[in-house]
């Protein structure tokens, strides 16, 4: 996995704790450890819980991206979506959906 250097770019100057934070423990130490999940369930259960937290914004949308890149196929994500629309809520899982649509086409 690349190392990831979003929270410094985004917030390095602003707030270098919490982009220390982001790149080295979050992503760095927590994200990386693919022996005890896939990277692919991982981004799985990112999905989810942005999803069911209504953290409907342009950090889903990436993390929609992330999973199609690791492997979760369009099929999988609509019918993840759908069974949170359940547990989460309708109104999320639409633009969850929306997001999903847009990421990964009508293919």
């Amino acid at each position: 996995m690349e190392k990831v250097t979003a929270g410094r770019e985004a917030m390095g100057c602003f707030a270098p704790k919490f982009a220390e934070l982001n790149d080295d423990v979050l992503f760095g130490q927590v994200w990386s450890r693919e022996e005890k999940l896939s990277t692919r369930d991982r981004c799985l259960i990112t999905v989810a819980a942005l999803m069911a937290s209504g953290i409907l914004d342009s950090s889903l949308q990436f993390h929609i991206q992330n999973a199609k890149n690791n492997g979760i196929t369009r099929e999988e994500m609509t019918e993840a979506l759908t069974q949170l629309a359940f547990y989460a809520g309708w109104p999320k899982a639409w633009a969850a959906l929306r997001m999903a649509k847009e990421v990964y086409g009508e293919e």
